[in-house]
Order: C-alpha cells, then sequence, then structure tokens
C-alpha cells in the first residue's frame, strides 16, 4: 500500500513503526515522535504534506523516502502529488522549501505590524503539547477573546501547521516565526476583515444559502479524531445566526459536547441506528445576542 502526501503520521507509524526513523532524519522536531505522550498529539494531527512543510524538505523526497525506506512494508514508488489547492495563504512550493532560517526572517506584514499590542491575545500551549495534551480548545477560546480587528499569538513547541487551514476558514491569515526548534509564534490576524464581525457568506464549511432557517450538513464519519471535533467546531464559528449544523457521525462525540455548552449552544442527538447518530447544534438566542 502506498503512503500518499495526506495520509496522517498516526496512520503512517500504524503501518510500521519503524518509519519514525525516516521522519526524525528530516528535522529534529519528529523525533519527539519517539515520546509518547507527543506522538499522541503530534502524529494524530500532522499529515505527510505538513511534515514536509515542517522539516522544510520536498515533499516528492520525503514520499519517496518512505515508500523506499528498506523498513517499509509498502511498494517502493511515490505517486506524483498535485499541488494542494486549498492549502493556507503564502503555502507554495517555495515556501515548503525554504529552510527553518530563512522563515525566523520573514518581516511582519504590514496588516499584522499594524496591530496595536493590547490587541493581541496570546496563546502558549507549550506545555500542554509537551504533556501530550490536545491544545485545541485552549486555542479556540483565545480566539474568541481577541478584539475586534486584533490578532491571535499562538506559542508552540512545533510549527502547528494543521491550524493554518482551520484559521484561514475563520477568515485569518498566519505569520510564523521560529525562535528555536521546539519554540515556534505564530500569528494569526485578518487581512480584510475583523475577525470578531465575520459576514455570513459561504467559506467552504458552510452551504451558500444563507438565511436564518439554514441547515448545514456536516459528515465527520471515516475521520480520525479529532478532525471531526476540529471541523465541526470551525464549522459552528462559521456558522451564519439562526442556522442550524447537522453533525452526521458514527458515534456520540462525547468530547465535543462540553464544548458546545462552554460555547453557548444547544444540541440534539438523535441515535438512528447502532453506527449513526446526527447531532443538531443550535446557538442559544442569549448567546447570539
Amino acid at each position: 500500500m502506498v503512503i500518499h502526501a495526506d495520509d496522517r503520521i498516526a496512520d503512517v507509524l500504524k503501518r510500521n513503526e519503524a518509519l519514525i526513523d525516516v521522519f526524525a532524519g528530516l528535522s529534529p522536531a519528529f523525533e519527539r515522535l519517539r515520546n509518547p505522550g507527543m506522538r499522541k498529539v503530534m502524529s494524530r494531527l500532522v499529515t505527510v504534506r505538513q511534515a514536509a512543510r515542517l522539516a522544510g524538505v520536498d515533499l516528492d523526497t520525503l514520499l519517496s523516502q518512505l515508500n523506499g525506506s528498506p523498513d517499509s512494508d509498502v511498494i517502493a514508488s511515490s505517486p506524483i502529488v498535485p499541488p494542494d489547492d486549498t492549502s493556507e495563504p503564502g503555502n507554495t512550493a517555495g515556501d515548503e522549501a525554504q529552510s527553518l532560517e530563512d522563515r525566523a526572517q520573514v518581516p511582519k506584514p504590514a496588516a499584522l505590524d499594524a496591530i496595536a499590542p493590547e490587541h493581541i491575545v496570546t496563546a502558549d500551549v507549550r506545555d500542554e503539547l509537551r504533556a501530550g495534551r490536545e491544545p485545541f480548545s485552549l486555542i479556540m477560546a483565545a480566539l474568541r477573546s481577541v478584539p475586534e480587528g486584533g490578532a491571535l499569538c499562538v506559542r508552540a513547541i512545533f510549527e502547528p501547521v494543521p491550524l493554518y487551514a482551520v484559521m484561514k476558514r475563520q477568515g485569518m491569515a498566519h505569520h510564523t516565526e521560529r525562535l528555536a526548534d521546539d519554540d515556534w509564534i505564530v500569528w494569526f490576524y485578518p487581512e480584510t476583515v475583523p475577525v470578531a464581525a465575520p459576514e455570513p457568506s459561504t467559506n467552504g464549511t458552510a452551504a451558500p444559502d444563507t438565511r436564518s432557517d439554514e441547515v448545514i450538513v456536516l459528515d465527520v464519519r471515516g475521520l480520525e479524531p479529532p478532525e471531526p471535533m476540529l471541523r465541526t467546531l470551525a464549522a459552528l464559528e462559521a456558522m451564519p445566526e439562526g442556522a442550524t449544523l447537522v453533525q452526521i457521525n458514527v458515534r456520540v462525540p462525547q468530547f465535543l459536547l462540553p464544548l458546545l455548552d462552554e460555547r453557548g449552544f444547544s444540541y440534539e442527538i438523535r441515535e438512528q441506528d447502532d453506527e449513526l447518530v446526527r447531532l443538531f447544534i443550535r446557538r442559544n438566542s442569549d448567546a447570539a445576542s
């Protein structure tokens, strides 16, 4: 079986744990995969494509090494992977090949530099990551506290590439700096629209119709944790007032429910089959106001 660009590291290592050596040989950041706690978080979030970006290496080269490794149980050939049209702004082939040192020297964009320091909220999740805990809920809580026209500053022990697509769906660009192999700063900021007042428009997570009775269907069956939770929370952030999000799942998402309570959403669970659960989510009227 061939390893592809959008396979998650967790799935690759599940096939053959010896391939940790291939990842670790690319960048010191991937030595953390040998730590059970870090591996639990990092490998489930990062795809092979994102790993290439993290290490600053060519994607095809990484795929070739993974598929052609003497320790690999897959055939020794790598597919031709087209450019990812849904990748975050600035993530071109040249950016992926850019060295870590070069990325640390990139000046701040003018839009970010113009934001006053008191309008920047910081989420330092380094300790959470070192402990093997998922920091997504902390980051999203910090995002909700960002004032209109402000920015979110995330501190992490590796480049949080999976966050880029999530934040892009919130209408936010990013600027990344590497201070050390285990110290990264990423600013998420609005280039043209305030993060606190997004317009109800089609952004890849909602249906084109933005009527108040809109129903958005999100099928997360077949996705590995924590992707169902990440996609659901991102869709809720962009959901128009009065809309309903219907998550289709194979089980009741127990870890998601307390987050919905915290964020002011009401929900109804309909278990329609052993492997079919529909979760209807609406924003509480008092929270919406």
